[in-house]
């Protein structure tokens, strides 16, 4: 528990070096642990058997409800399927790429703004830029709202409520103590989940009150989610079911873009000889013009870099899941009632599938060498029926914003800045990203 709580990340590393790639763990007297490390446990778990490895009892997901509540993060069986059904137009190809042009226009505009900044020496914090960026695209497409103006409110209500779920989850039934409204630690995560419920419960009362006064429907992801009727009542949604699913959609519309995003920038920095690869091929696909949908496929090492990004700093670091009835993977007995835990931070670390896992290499990605791999050797989104419903939206966004910044800028690490991992319920950079630009010709 003490070594969980101090650096969980080295903690898993080093228990898959000294173990191998099934663990088995005990909390307290009677609370089971599994860890699987494999791409083909991996597999089974996700895909083969999912129905048995549930969300909705695990202790971590009851942490995670005072945030995100029943939304599409948490739920499970019948009522997550319907949500997901509903959510799944609009993360459509089709609708990914009549958002593109809102992506690259944000971008454009973010991209104006630090003009000033270039060759001056000035220091500034890239992750903050993306969070930023990416809460503005999400926003815009998703809600047709801005919300650059709560990106601040935003931005530190959620890393403190997500560090006072981290700090519950490495407490022995850390969820109890939830329900102790006094106790200062809860009092606080109370306090800044209000923050995040204050301008989403906003966005929703704002759109009731415009579809009452019949100024029209925008469309987007929030009227299919009002319009939506369960098939059996025809009852529409409650503003509480509205909040839960555009709280996780916006907080993971954002949080996991602009998180690898800003650590690609870091890696970029840390490795002239990529940044340079990259952009010659930036330079040769658009010549100077803004990136389309249609350029993505011949941004391929664009596209490239940013899966290894995600390889050695995937956001969501751990999965969890809570065992329904008993189970064998591969020749491993697992027990019901126990909670299994799974790292794409670990296996994407593993030296079978991944030589000098820490060296950071983006033709790691060629065609080639992924037909050479297992499939879940590789999971940044998930995998299964419970993949990220955005990821085809998140890596359009993130090849289409590396393109753009990388035509204009080259983004250098301050000497000195330390970087330290922040694994709460995203990875994140602790002390932020500061870094000094110059301008490109």
């Amino acid at each position: 528990m003490r070594d969980f709580r101090a650096d969980a990340l080295s903690t898993f590393l080093h228990l898959r070096e000294t173990y191998g790639d099934a663990l088995r763990f005990r909390f307290l007297l009677h609370f089971h642990g599994h860890a699987f490390f494999h791409p083909d446990h991996v597999e089974h778990i996700l895909v083969h058997n999912n129905r048995n490895y549930v969300k909705m009892r695990g202790p971590g997901n009851e942490l995670l409800r005072p945030v995100v509540g029943n939304g599409l993060l948490t739920s499970d069986g019948d009522f997550w399927l319907r949500q997901r059904r509903l959510a799944q137009p609009a993360f459509h190809r089709r609708r990914i790429a009549a958002f593109s042009t809102t992506m690259t226009g944000a971008a454009g505009a973010m991209l104006d703004r630090w003009a000033d900044r270039a060759g001056t020496g000035q220091p500034w914090d890239v992750a903050e830029e993306m969070r930023r960026l990416t809460l503005e695209i999400a926003g815009r497409t998703l809600f047709s709202v801005d919300l650059t103006g709560e990106a601040e409110t935003i931005g530190d209500a959620f890393v403190t409520a997500s560090q006072k779920v981290i700090d519950y989850s490495a407490i022995p039934y850390g969820s109890l103590f939830l329900r102790v409204p006094f106790m200062p630690g809860v009092r606080t995560l109370n306090r800044n989940v209000a923050a995040l419920d204050s301008v989403v419960n906003g966005l929703i009362a704002e759109r009731r009150q415009r579809r009452r006064e019949g100024q029209g429907e925008s469309a987007d992801l929030l009227d299919m989610l009002m319009d939506a009727r369960d098939e059996e009542t025809g009852a529409t949604m409650t503003d509480e079911q509205l909040r839960d699913e555009v709280m996780t959609l916006l907080l993971a519309g954002h949080e996991t873009t602009a998180l690898a995003l800003s650590w690609t920038f870091y890696l970029l920095s840390q490795h002239p000889e990529v940044r340079e690869r990259l952009e010659a091929e930036v330079d040769a696909v658009l010549g100077g013009r803004v990136p389309t949908m249609d350029d993505i496929h011949a941004l391929a090492y664009t596209s490239q870099v940013i899966d290894e990004a995600l390889r050695l700093y995937p956001p969501a670091y751990l999965l969890s899941r809570f065992v329904v009835e008993n189970d064998v993977v591969d020749g491993y007995d697992i027990p019901a009632g126990s909670v299994l835990s799974l790292s794409p931070y670990v296996t994407h670390r593993h030296p079978e599938f991944w030589p000098e896992p820490e060296r950071f290499d983006p033709d790691r990605f060629t065609p080639e060498q992924q037909a050479g791999r297992p499939r879940f050797a590789y999971f940044p989104f998930g995998g299964g029926p419970r993949q990220c419903i955005g990821n085809r939206f998140a890596l359009t966004e993130a090849v289409l914003v590396l393109a753009m910044v990388t035509q204009r800028y080259r983004l250098d690490l301050v000497p000195g800045h330390p970087i330290a991992l922040e694994p709460l319920i995203t990875l994140r950079p602790k002390h932020g990203i500061l870094v000094t630009s110059t301008g490109r010709s």
